[in-house]
């Protein structure tokens, strides 16, 4: 009941969405409710989709949230890698000016996202990664970003049980959702084939964690090894953020995302807030994303 709870809290968070603390079937019918308001659910762009152009300096983040605004977009998930220095912190100036440029814009910022390595053998490593998620922890509450998305670890280490690697995530998770709570972000881990590749194992970590201040971002294309709408179905209510993918890759198959199957999935959770959607298929991601924002509006209107 503990971890139910607090995943309905990080879900609320997560939205801003008022949610009474009373029992089960107070939360239940308020989660009904929440089924019958027709925009609850706002569509954000990750970044990502951009890589390449935004790496090659083809394109700016300032363009990328023009393109946003211009195709009707919600919001941007702006990603830590495409600021200046990165993975050194930017400036505030610089942080400000997106702040603000993304308010005159009409758009919200659904959250920011580093890579970090949290399965290294060595402590002292570790320890650096955790200063560097606080670091960027401050990034985000300065550019109003409720979440920040982290990783576990790249893999599993030659020579060292899953388990003593587990732990040391855990606990470095949990330092860092200590101090993500005293900033007011939410931490936010997500599952991406590396060290976690299935829901069970994303779960171990999330309970361990235990806290109101730690979730999921749900990457609908990074559950390769077991029936991945399955596997997006046990990990719903964790989710505190979402990555939605045009692409399934399970088990060396690769098909296109079943967007109507998908989006009965998160109309049945009890997930309310942004759904950022990443493209990653070559070519031109501004020819590239409108057509698969398309989609995901009319998959999410079709099973309301």
């Amino acid at each position: 009941m503990k971890n139910m709870q607090r995943r309905r809290f990080i879900q609320t968070m997560a939205t801003a969405a008022a949610v009474t603390t009373a029992g089960p079937m107070a939360l239940a019918a308020e989660s009904g409710k929440a089924h019958d308001q027709a925009n609850r659910f706002k569509i954000s762009l990750n970044a990502f989709s951009f890589n390449v152009p935004l790496m090659n300096r083809k394109t700016t983040l300032d363009e990328v949230m023009d393109f946003c605004a211009r195709e009707g977009f919600d919001a941007i998930d702006i990603t830590g890698y495409y600021m200046p220095g990165y993975p050194e912190v930017p400036s505030d100036e610089y942080i400000f000016h997106l702040k603000n440029k993304a308010h005159r814009l009409g758009l919200g910022i659904s959250g920011t996202g580093i890579r970090n390595e949290f399965a290294d053998p060595d402590p002292a490593k570790r320890k650096a990664e955790i200063v560097f998620v606080k670091k960027w922890i401050d990034v985000a509450e300065k550019l109003g970003a409720p979440v920040i998305r982290i990783f576990s670890g790249k893999t599993l280490p030659a020579g060292y049980a899953r388990k003593e690697v587990e732990t040391w995530i855990v606990q470095a998770i949990q330092e860092c959702t200590v101090y993500a709570r005293s900033k007011g972000v939410i931490l936010a881990m997500q599952n991406h084939n590396d060290f976690i590749k299935t829901a069970e194992q994303a779960i171990s970590i999330l309970d361990q964690v235990n806290s109101e201040w730690f979730g999921l971002v749900l990457d609908t294309g990074s559950f390769v090894t077991e029936e991945p709408y399955s596997e997006i179905s046990k990990t719903t209510s964790y989710a505190v953020n979402w990555q939605i993918k045009e692409k399934l890759n399970y088990q060396g198959k690769i098909q296109d995302m079943d967007l109507t199957r998908l989006c009965r999935i998160i109309q049945a959770s009890s997930y309310r807030g942004y759904l950022p959607i990443e493209t990653l298929s070559p070519g031109d991601p501004f020819v590239i994303v409108p057509p698969f924002l398309a989609m995901v509006k009319n998959a999410l209107s079709q099973t309301s």
